[in-house]
């Protein structure tokens, strides 16, 4: 998908304030308002902007402590791994999820109050399940947000396969 310069700055902008108003967007973007009206739209309707979200911070929402936990499902069948994808997104704790390749399976990102919920998330929730044959828990010290993505260019290599 080609995007312009014009479609990167308010790509750009929308990043960092997604709740500035059009008429604020048009005007650090040097255009008018109807252009930068019609230009999100259309960069909504072609799936670029998916969304608009409240960026939470965790130790003020209660859940200071995240854990990178690595899952090894068996047997590696597609319904098995399938729903165990679906039932670990829906976990409170869960704030990422990653399908992956290589020694595991999956890779979640969760956060939580506390080292004794990582543990009981552990304990009590994955190893209770029965596909579940590995667990490694890595937790993190600190978490480094990017505040924004820049599109590729047309210079870039894309990808054949769309990002989920």
């Amino acid at each position: 998908m080609d995007l312009d310069a014009l479609d990167r700055t308010l790509l750009r902008e929308l990043q960092k304030d997604a709740r500035q108003t059009n008429r604020e967007l048009a005007a650090k973007a040097g255009v008018s308002p109807s252009t930068s009206l019609e230009r999100v739209r259309l960069l909504r309707q072609r799936g670029v902007i998916t969304g608009y979200h409240a960026a939470l911070d965790l130790d003020a929402a209660g859940r200071p402590v995240q854990a990178l936990i690595s899952v090894r499902i068996r047997p590696p069948a597609r319904p098995v791994i399938e729903g165990f994808r679906e039932w670990a997104a829906r976990l409170p704790e869960v704030i990422g999820l990653f399908v992956t390749s290589g020694a595991h399976d999956f890779l979640l990102h969760v956060a939580v109050p506390d080292v004794d919920s990582v543990y009981a998330f552990v304990i009590d929730r994955l190893t209770e399940r029965r596909e579940v044959a590995d667990v490694q828990t890595t937790l993190v010290y600190e978490h480094m947000r990017s505040r924004g993505i820049e599109p590729a260019g047309p210079d870039r290599p894309r990808s054949s396969r769309a990002a989920r």
